[in-house]
């Protein structure tokens, strides 16, 4: 399933040269999968309702052409690597600018983790069901995990 999502960038996203500021990629990132969770009937209540969060362990975006001020942007999700249970999750973003170039590739690793007890955790099915739902590059593979 492709996951895309259109922002009309704001005047704060910019710095003095007048492009997107590094840290603006990666918070389009963020906001693509809180969406994602969303559109997939996963909210914050349910974190709390099930006493687990989602955590990053590494980010990575490298960046390959200029958003300037006033240009609109499209922010995609791809899972590139899935544990079998989902307990393990590395997703790709692809950033297009305004006139569709790909702009940037944000990298992210992550987990669930216990809310009380700090540990990483295998999510309920419903968490599971996310990113196996989720469009998948095409070098995906399964992340194993040493019991």
């Amino acid at each position: 399933m492709n996951f895309t999502v259109s922002f009309t960038t704001r005047w704060a996203d910019f710095d003095a040269n007048i492009h997107m500021r590094h840290t603006a990629y990666n918070d389009y990132a963020a906001e693509v999968r809180l969406r994602y969770f969303k559109k997939h009937d996963v909210t914050i209540q349910d974190f709390t309702k099930e006493n687990i969060g989602p955590i990053l362990f590494e980010e990575n975006t490298k960046f390959l052409r200029e958003i300037h001020m006033g240009e609109d942007i499209t922010v995609n999700l791809k899972v590139t690597d899935l544990s079998s249970k989902g307990e393990r999750w590395k997703i790709q973003h692809e950033v297009f600018n305004g006139a569709g170039k790909l702009s940037a590739v944000i990298s992210v690793y992550g987990a669930w983790l216990d809310l009380t007890k700090r540990k990483l955790a295998t999510p309920p099915v419903k968490f599971q069901e996310i990113f196996k739902k989720a469009e998948k590059t095409e070098d995906f593979k399964e992340i194993p995990l040493n019991n």
